[in-house]
């Protein structure tokens, strides 16, 4: 029996969302939708994929890191994990630049694997490779195991976005240290959650790392900063664009499902539907796996076939939309949207059965951060969304983390401690070398910077672009657009790192 499969992510998408909440006033007559929670970056629903280690060879090591870098308790101290590549690596008696990628919300062996392009670029660079683990994710848990980290609020209270920077900060400071490679730039690589941190990274921490590349980063998708309905509408545009008729069904199969779920063995005949594994308990449960595969959809709509979070053909939506188009004119409405969603979830027809709540990627901790620091307002416009249509209710989400997490949430917190409001100003009077490189496909791109700051804070858009796919692997199938947009991150990072020896060597020669 197999199991089914964003936050950025951010990203973080990765919906097992938050804590559901009492529907808007301006909610259509379904029951069902997530309300007032952000979706994750990569998604509970991800498929677990093996690590090529033949294609990506790398040692794995693990370093005892603070609970705690901000206090000076006795706190007990974790072993956080890295993973370490020297093979093109030309030293430190030649400033071989050291490429990190800030990991984000998962297992970092997952990100290494679907991170080709810091792997593609490194023997040009005589680059090491390094991929440190995010705490409270994969292998790097405190307090000695998952369950006793997630215990509890106290136990969770150190899974932040700044604890875990500071965690890359002592890291690569020791490091360099230990390999006498003080003099080596390190350049900083993210996507989504992970392109958010290596961007505040660059500014918190602009003496450890000379230039960062932000991919699908929505730094900006915090307070009032950019629209609450941005992402869903992205989303929905996705789906628009390939089929009006899709779009259509697709709006309308939330209703259908809240009157399906109304009748007597409506749950049954549900599961029956979409071949759960176990009968449905909630409609809830099953439009959040919908809403799931929506917009995960959105995210990874590649131009070729991918096995990031599930395998899939090119352009994926199309599919889709081609399945629901395409069933027999006999077929309801939801058996339209099972044969649809069947291209997320079931591409390659081996999945005899679904569930609802698998997590190979252990990314649960992403709710405990959405209900502190990490509080992304989300909406549904009931004209140019294909979902139905609920306001943010900060009230609502916040009472869902008091009684998941019992904390209350901070929404201005990341913003006083990273910034956000008037960007513009403040990156091109206080920041520098951050490209921020985004697709217009890929619905954080809304929460993300889309128009060049300064000579040395770019933007780098493309129509045609999903999530973070300028961090993935080249391929034969690469697009001409994807190539030159790759080709042009390689050119601004060789100047950074120009400029850096430039003027390391013009201090020594005073």
């Amino acid at each position: 029996m197999a199991s089914a499969p964003v936050s950025f992510l951010l990203l973080f998408i990765t919906t097992v969302l938050l804590p559901s909440s009492s529907s808007s006033p301006t909610s259509q007559p379904s029951d069902v939708f997530p309300s007032n929670k952000p979706p994750r970056f990569l998604g509970k629903h991800s498929h677990p994929i093996k690590p090529n280690h033949q294609q990506y060879r790398y040692e794995t090591r693990f370093f005892s890191q603070p609970l705690d870098h901000f206090s000076f308790l006795d706190l007990p101290r974790f072993r956080q994990r890295y993973l370490i590549n020297t093979e093109h690596w030309v030293g430190p008696s030649r400033s071989g630049p050291i490429f990190l990628y800030c990991g984000n919300e998962g297992d970092i062996e997952w990100f290494a694997v679907n991170t080709g392009f810091v792997w593609d670029i490194a023997p040009r660079f005589g680059a090491m490779i390094l991929f440190p683990e995010h705490r409270y994710y994969g292998e790097s848990m405190p307090f000695g195991s998952r369950e006793e980290a997630y215990r509890n609020a106290t136990t969770l209270s150190y899974l932040t976005a700044e604890q875990a920077l500071a965690d890359f900060a002592v890291l690569i400071t020791d490091l360099k240290k230990n390999l006498s490679a003080q003099g080596c730039p390190v350049v900083l690589f993210g996507g989504s959650y992970g392109g958010m941190l290596a961007a505040w990274m660059r500014l918190k921490y602009p003496h450890i790392a000379v230039g960062a590349l932000a991919s699908s980063a929505p730094i900006l998708q915090f307070e009032d900063i950019v629209p609450p309905e941005t992402f869903y509408n992205i989303v929905s545009n996705s789906f628009k664009r390939e089929s009006s008729s899709c779009f259509d069904t697709i709006k309308k199969s939330w209703s259908a499902l809240t009157s399906e779920g109304r009748k007597e063995d409506g749950l049954r005949q549900l599961s029956k539907t979409f071949r759960l594994c176990r009968k449905l308990k909630s409609v809830q449960a099953l439009a959040d796996w919908l809403d799931s595969a929506y917009s995960y959809l959105a995210m990874v709509n590649y131009p070729y076939p991918s096995n990031f979070l599930m395998p899939l053909p090119g352009h994926p939506i199309k599919e889709l939309c081609r399945k629901i188009d395409g069933s027999p004119e006999d077929s309801s409405i939801l058996e339209r949207i099972f044969n649809g969603v069947s291209v997320y979830y079931n591409y390659t027809g081996e999945v005899e059965c679904f569930q609802l709540d698998d997590d190979p990627h252990g990314m649960d901790g992403w709710n405990w951060q959405a209900c502190t620091e990490m509080v992304m307002p989300m909406s549904s416009d009931r004209n140019t969304s294909m979902f139905p249509a609920y306001d943010w209710d900060y009230s609502a989400f916040r009472e869902g983390c008091r009684m998941d997490f019992q904390v209350t949430p901070r929404p201005k917190w990341i913003t006083t401690e990273f910034g956000g409001h008037d960007i513009g100003h403040v990156l091109k009077f206080f920041g520098s070398n951050i490209i921020f490189s985004n697709g217009l496909l890929d619905p954080w791109s809304g929460g993300s910077v889309l128009e060049n700051i300064s000579e040395t804070i770019i933007a780098l858009v493309t129509e045609e672009g999903a999530h973070h796919i300028d961090l993935r692997s080249s391929t034969m199938e690469d697009p001409d657009w994807l190539v030159e947009q790759r080709a042009t991150e390689i050119r601004v990072i060789q100047g950074w790192l120009d400029n850096y020896h430039r003027k390391m060597k013009a201090t020594f020669n005073m």
